[in-house]
């Protein structure tokens, strides 16, 4: 019987994810996070901004995830490093409605990138997400916004390293599904 429970622990460690959050303050981390929670664990009156971090877990499919939010305010960024040990999927959290932002944010990402290059993009995979779309006028300015950024991410990473750009809402939900699918196939769990 013991080996068996060893083998079985080895399997479900097998099918585990190690998911960091960052984005600047204010992106709507903690709002995706709660979106991703199964509906009886949402919370959604009391999304605080996050002070140092938080861990929630789920299951995506038969994968479970362990998704690590971390408070994005200028004074916690330099302690992002301390968090990668184990970490296979980064998301980085854009607000798309703000767009007077999107240096600063593609700023920070590309010293977390250029701190940890032989990580990030290689051991850790990268999804890129474009959140508050539901606050964005009309499609063709969504679209438009996309393009923008896309464009500024080609030139921040290197042409071998994959990443992953979807749209969503926190608020309403929409692209939620397309970012848990992200998720499970940025670990090659499909």
């Amino acid at each position: 019987m013991g080996l068996l429970s060893i083998i079985r622990k080895q399997k479900l460690k097998d099918r585990e994810i190690r998911c960091l959050i960052l984005g600047l303050d204010n992106s709507g981390k903690s709002t995706i996070v709660n979106k991703l929670l199964p509906e009886d664990e949402q919370n959604a009156n009391d999304i605080m901004p996050t002070v140092g971090f938080q861990i929630h877990s789920l299951m995506i499919r038969d994968v479970m995830v362990s998704l690590w939010d971390v408070g994005g305010q200028r004074t916690l960024r330099p302690f992002w490093d301390n968090y990668f040990d184990k970490t296979q999927v980064m998301i980085w959290c854009i607000d798309v409605s703000l767009m007077m932002r999107l240096d600063e944010t593609l700023q920070e990402l590309s010293e977390l990138v250029n701190r940890d290059e032989n990580r990030i993009g290689y051991e850790c995979a990268v999804i890129i997400v474009l959140n508050k779309i539901d606050l964005v006028e009309n499609k063709s300015e969504l679209c438009q916004r996309y393009a923008s950024v896309e464009s500024k991410l080609k030139r921040l990473f290197k042409p071998d390293i994959r990443v992953a750009l979807v749209q969503c809402s926190g608020i309403t939900g929409e692209g939620i599904d397309n970012l848990r699918d992200g998720l499970v196939e940025a670990c090659h769990f499909t």
